[in-house]
């Protein structure tokens, strides 16, 4: 699939960030949304057939909303300037995540900020058995997709209940657990661009199964 239908539509609405603007090319957005969800469709059955623990997403139950939340967030325009969806979205795991965006694209997944007792479920985990994580993500193939863990806001002491010189302070420091990379959106474009999303997806996935599994136990 070629997404230069939605990049075009973003760029519109971005120079005409409102609810008039939106109103007046409801039909366009309902064809570019479309074309989105078709295409999730297709990915979410590929993907399927390569993890077997899956989760069955379709494209409608994938894809973000494309308005701001301005309730939490009231200086925000009123839409994004991004297509955003989510790939083996079980609730309450870490899932693979999607972004179409004008200039830029993004594959993602983990736990972006999780909610204090997922958190703590996933330090106890690195406690436990840390060493697996750190060899998820010392694998030369992790490190030259990725780089490291997100560097979100992170604690400067050891969390409470842990050492200071624990062997993985800098991982239990972490209050967000996820990885990604981006790429420019004409990549998009290339013929190969699905095989580069599942070749993500599969470099990712253990990574995902053990923050999973240390939410889940």
């Amino acid at each position: 699939m070629s997404f230069k239908n939605q990049i075009e539509f973003l760029k519109e609405l971005q120079k005409n960030n409102n609810k008039e603007w939106m109103d007046a090319n409801r039909k366009w957005y309902k064809e570019v949304r479309d074309e989105y969800i078709n295409w999730l469709d297709s990915m979410n059955n590929r993907l399927s057939h390569i993890d077997k623990d899956y989760y069955d997403t379709p494209g409608k139950k994938g894809i973000n909303r494309i308005n701001n939340n301005l309730m939490f967030h009231p200086n925000k325009p009123v839409y994004k300037d991004h297509f955003g969806a989510g790939f083996d979205k079980k609730p309450k795991t870490a899932d693979f995540y999607f972004e179409l965006g004008i200039e830029r694209c993004i594959f993602a997944g983990g736990l972006w900020r999780p909610e204090p007792k997922v958190v703590r479920s996933v330090r106890e985990a690195i406690d436990y058995d840390g060493d697996e994580l750190q060899k998820i993500l010392n694998k030369k193939s992790f490190k030259k997709l990725f780089g490291g863990l997100y560097e979100d806001v992170n604690l400067t002491k050891a969390p409470k209940g842990f050492a200071q010189d624990h062997k993985h302070i800098k991982l239990l420091r972490h209050k967000t657990f996820a990885v990604e990379i981006t790429f420019a959106t004409e990549q998009t474009f290339h013929t190969n661009f699905e095989e580069r999303l599942i070749e993500v997806y599969q470099e990712m996935l253990p990574f995902r199964r053990y923050l999973n599994k240390a939410i889940t136990v």
